[in-house]
C-alpha cells in the first residue's frame, strides 16, 4: 500500500512539474533566484528522488530466488 501510494504521488508530482499552467507571454515569479515554475520543477523533481527511494525502501525483495524460479532460470540458461 505505501509503495502503491508513493508511485501515484509520484505521478501526480511528474504533472505538476510541467509548466502548462502558465498563460503564454506570462512574466514569471521568482522564488531561490530561479524564475518560478524552474523551482517548482526543481523541487517536484527532489521529491520524486526521495518518494522513489522511499518505495524502494518498502519493496520486498528476496535475497535468493525461490525454487519454482531458480528452475526457470537453470532451464532457460540463466544459471
Amino acid at each position: 500500500m505505501r509503495r502503491s501510494l508513493c508511485l501515484a504521488v509520484i505521478v501526480v508530482l511528474y504533472v505538476a512539474s510541467v509548466p502548462w499552467y502558465r498563460e503564454a507571454g506570462e512574466a514569471p515569479g521568482y522564488w531561490l533566484g530561479l524564475p518560478d515554475w524552474v523551482a517548482v520543477s526543481v523541487l517536484c523533481y527532489v521529491a520524486v528522488a526521495v518518494l522513489n527511494a522511499i518505495a524502494w525502501l518498502s519493496t520486498e525483495v528476496p535475497d535468493e530466488l525461490d525454487a519454482e524460479a531458480l528452475a526457470a532460470a537453470e532451464k532457460r540458461g540463466d544459471r
